[in-house]
This record gives structure tokens, C-alpha cells and sequence, in this order.
């Protein structure tokens, strides 16, 4: 088999494959992809995912940077635009909110359309939100909802994500995967620091009369983007979408287990990374200069951590390091509860980049427990093998797109605790205290389902009273 060929296996169009579905036969297209096989994985497999996923990396990066513009573009938005805190905040929220909500279907997209197909579709429909952004503030005119409408399109960005780890996931092993989907993951999460890195170099270079810089630079890139995606990744013909495992998935509970873990991981990560800005602005009378000289550090410490997380993962177990996050983010959100207290500026960085740090570290853990959990409900319905593994990539493909669709909606919760917060008390302290009790529930989750004994409950898996037999493998949920 080579890069670019079925090795036999594609039929003539409109036949079948050797699976018995119906073969997308193109130059473009993987008929046959078994990364579980060793000898499939070290002579093609190995090679084919690896420059998918670099390409991949960079597309989800660019769109990170877009879904995060107006975390930048609100340091730039002085008196002349008329917009106040509780405005700014809700220009951030609608767009963690668009982008949450898009992840479901960007997730689909990808055996609808295939990989490569939807992630050049993706990196072009960018073009929008940037257009957008560069209209809407080159005019401080404009109504609050036109601004608003250009916040929401910036959405898209988000989704992407959530087509990206699906697809990402399909072309790795699972002994390979918290290391990708991490990679993965924190190169695109290095987009909030980069945007937020532009913004600092435009305010420090133009002042703060030329915000239509900042997304006027991602034009050139994103048709960058999409022109890599094209020549050089691939679709993969098993990948298919399955209306019976979604609907699964939707009623394992432990698809919810995951989306409230994920939500305290990443929707912290990418809350904070929305609002930090405006926090330092409203809270610590930062100009927009000293604000955006401080707002980077916080993300690209935090994105950085995230393939950590999933190595971490890999090595320890997801529950282990996703549970030592948790009760690391509580210490963290103590220090920023102290400093916002005594007005210590110093202290409250520390605290807050610690925050960062931790939640990249425990998304990436916790992302990389989906494939796992599911492998393991595979194991208690008495698969093995080749079997199991198919049943595990079956059910969290069709679980990740709806969890990350919740982590994400944490973002949205951050935002607009923090817009009620200022609004009442001119400070964070408030938010703050909400997430700490939030961190400790997720603390609490994570140990009660995946790391107590078995002999005291273990991992309880959903389903029907068949699938609790005690003769059933139980596996140790530390290892997920």
C-alpha cells in the first residue's frame, strides 16, 4: 500500500471495500487503515498520519487564532466605540458560544466529507470572520449588533477543533493517541497566544486606531492553510458517520462523565484565555498596552502543557493526572482569590498563569481518557481484540464531538460569570469563587467514577443490568 492508494482494496466507484461499504474511490482517498497493526502502522501507517497531522496542527492553530480575535480586538475598543464592560464581555461570550455550539457538526463533517476535504472547506470558510473583523472595527460607528454578528461568525474558528481531533483520531493508534490528539491540540490552542501576541506587537507598533490589523494578517494565512490541506492530507474511506453510535454515545453516561470533566479543563482554559484581557483592565486598571504585554504568557504556558497532559496520560493514566489537575487548579484559584483580595498584581499573575498551565495539562489528560473509556465499555460487553478496538474508536469518534461541544460551553459559563461578576461587584473575586467550588465537583467526579476501587463501585460503566455482570472485566479506571 502507498500514501496515496488502496493497495488493491478500492474497488471501481461505486463498488464495494473489503468491509462491505461503499468505496469513495479518488487520489485522494484511503480505502484500507488499520493503525492498530503493527506492521500496517511502522511500514505506511506511521508516515501517512504523521504529515496529516502536521497539516492538521496548523489549520486548527489558524482557526484558534480566529475564534480568539475578539479577546485581542476589545483591548482596542476605547470610549469612541461606545461599548462598556459587560458589552465586551458579551462579545467574547457569543463567540465561545457560536463556536461550541458548531463543534457538533464539524465533528460529523469529517466522514461526510472526508478529512482533507472539510478541513480546506473549514480553513476557507475563515476567510469570513476575519473579513468581518477587519469591516466592523475600522467603523466605531457601528451598531453593538453588527458587532455582535462579526463576534459570532469568529465561531467557526472553534468548530474546527472539534473536525480536527475527530480525524486525527481516526488515524492513530490507540497506544499513540494521547500523544497526537495533544500535539494536535496544543498547536492549535498556541493560536490564542499568537493572536494575542499580534495584538501586543500592532498596539505596541500602530497604537490602538488600527485594530483592523490584527485579523487582516490571517487573510494571506488562512488561504495558506487551506492550499496545504489540499496537497498534502487525505481522506479516509473507513471513517464513515454512524447515526447508531452517536445516539449511543449520547446515552452512555459516561459521555457526560467526560464533557463535565473536559468543561473544568477546557472550557477554564479557553474562558480565561477570552477574558484575561478585560480582567486585567477592569480589575487592575491596565491600559490596553500593559494589558496585552501580559494576556500571552497565561496561553501559551497552558497550550504548551497540553500535549504534557496527554503524554502524562499515556504514561500514568488519564484519571491519575486529570484528577491531580483538578485539585492543582483549586490550590491555583486560591492564590488569585488571595491576590485579588489585597490588590497584588504580582500575586494574582502567578496564580492566574498557574491556572493556565493546569488546565492545558488537564484537557490534554482528559481528552485522552475518551478513546480509553470506550475501549474499556468494550471490555465489559466481553469484546477483545480487534473487536474491542473497533467498538472503542466507533463510540468516542462519535462521543468527542459532543464533548468537546460542552468543554467549550465552559468558556461561555467563564465569560459571563465574570460579565455578572464586574457587573455587581467591579471585580472577579466572585467568578473565582464559583469556579474554585466547580473544580472541587470535578475533583470529586473524576475519583468517584474512575478511581475508587472495584470492590468499591470502580468505573462504573452505563448500560443495562447485563453489562454489570460481575463476571465482566472491570477495567481499572486509573488507566483510562
Amino acid at each position: 500500500m502507498t500514501d496515496r492508494k488502496t493497495d488493491g482494496t478500492a474497488a471501481a466507484a461505486g463498488g464495494t471495500g473489503a468491509d462491505g461499504g461503499r468505496m469513495r474511490r479518488g487520489r485522494r482517498w484511503i480505502e484500507h487503515w488499520d493503525p492498530e497493526d503493527e506492521a500496517f502502522w511502522r511500514e505506511t501507517g506511521e508516515r501517512t498520519a504523521r504529515r496529516n497531522l502536521v497539516v492538521s496542527v496548523l489549520t486548527e492553530h489558524i482557526g484558534f487564532a480566529v475564534w480568539s480575535l475578539w479577546s485581542v480586538l476589545v483591548l482596542f475598543l476605547g470610549p469612541e466605540y461606545g461599548i462598556d464592560a459587560a458589552g465586551k464581555f458579551g462579545l467574547v461570550a457569543v463567540a465561545t458560544l457560536v463556536g461550541a455550539v458548531l463543534r457538533v457538526p464539524y465533528t460529523f463533517a469529517v466522514a461526510r466529507f472526508g478529512g482533507r476535504n472539510w478541513t480546506v472547506a473549514g480553513a476557507l470558510l475563515l476567510l469570513a470572520p476575519a473579513t468581518a473583523a477587519v469591516v466592523v472595527v475600522a467603523a466605531p460607528g457601528a451598531p453593538y449588533g453588527v458587532f455582535l454578528a462579526a463576534a459570532a461568525l469568529a465561531g467557526l474558528g472553534g468548530g474546527n477543533f472539534a473536525s480536527s481531533m475527530t480525524n486525527v483520531n481516526s488515524f492513530y493508534p490507540r497506544r499513540k493517541k494521547g500523544w497526537a490528539l495533544g500535539v494536535n491540540a496544543g498547536g492549535g490552542n498556541l493560536g490564542v497566544p499568537a493572536v494575542q501576541l499580534l495584538g501586543l506587537a500592532v498596539i505596541g507598533t500602530a497604537g490602538t486606531g488600527r485594530p483592523w490589523l490584527v485579523p487582516a494578517v490571517y487573510l494571506p494565512l488562512i488561504l495558506l492553510a487551506a492550499a496545504l490541506a489540499a496537497r498534502r492530507m487525505d481522506n479516509l474511506g473507513p471513517v464513515r458517520n454512524d447515526t447508531g453510535a452517536a445516539a449511543e454515545a449520547v446515552r452512555d453516561r459516561h459521555t457526560w462523565v467526560l464533557a463535565l470533566l473536559y468543561l473544568g479543563t477546557f472550557g477554564s482554559f479557553i474562558g480565561y484565555s477570552f477574558a484575561f484581557g478585560l480582567v486585567l483592565q477592569y480589575q487592575f486598571a491596565r491600559t490596553p498596552l500593559q494589558a496585552a504585554a501580559l494576556t500571552f504568557a497565561g496561553p501559551l504556558l497552558g497550550s504548551l502543557a497540553r500535549p504534557a497532559g496527554g503524554w502524562l496520560a499515556d504514561r500514568y493514566g488519564g484519571a491519575r493526572i486529570t484528577l491531580g489537575a483538578f485539585a492543582a487548579m483549586g490550590a491555583a484559584t486560591g492564590v488569585v482569590l488571595a491576590a485579588s483580595g489585597t490588590r497584588s498584581l504580582p500575586l494574582f499573575l502567578a496564580g492566574f498563569t498557574a491556572l493556565f498551565v493546569l488546565t492545558g495539562a488537564g484537557n490534554g489528560a482528559t481528552y485522552t481518557m475518551v478513546p480509553g473509556v470506550f475501549r474499556d465499555r468494550a471490555a465489559r460487553r466481553g469484546l477483545a481484540g480487534a473487536a474491542a478496538d473497533a467498538y472503542g474508536r466507533r463510540l468516542s469518534g462519535a462521543a468527542m464531538g459532543l464533548i468537546g461541544a460542552v468543554g467549550a460551553l465552559g468558556g461561555l459559563g467563564v465569560d459571563l460569570a465574570f460579565r455578572a461578576a464586574f457587573a455587581a461587584t467591579g471585580s472577579g473575586a466572585g467568578a473565582f469563587t464559583a469556579f474554585l467550588v466547580f473544580y472541587a465537583v470535578c475533583g470529586a467526579v473524576t475519583w468517584g467514577v474512575y478511581l475508587r476501587g472495584p470492590g468499591r463501585g470502580g468505573p462504573a460503566a452505563a448500560g443495562d443490568g447485563a453489562e454489570r455482570d460481575a463476571a465482566a472485566p472491570r477495567p481499572v479506571g486509573a488507566d483510562v
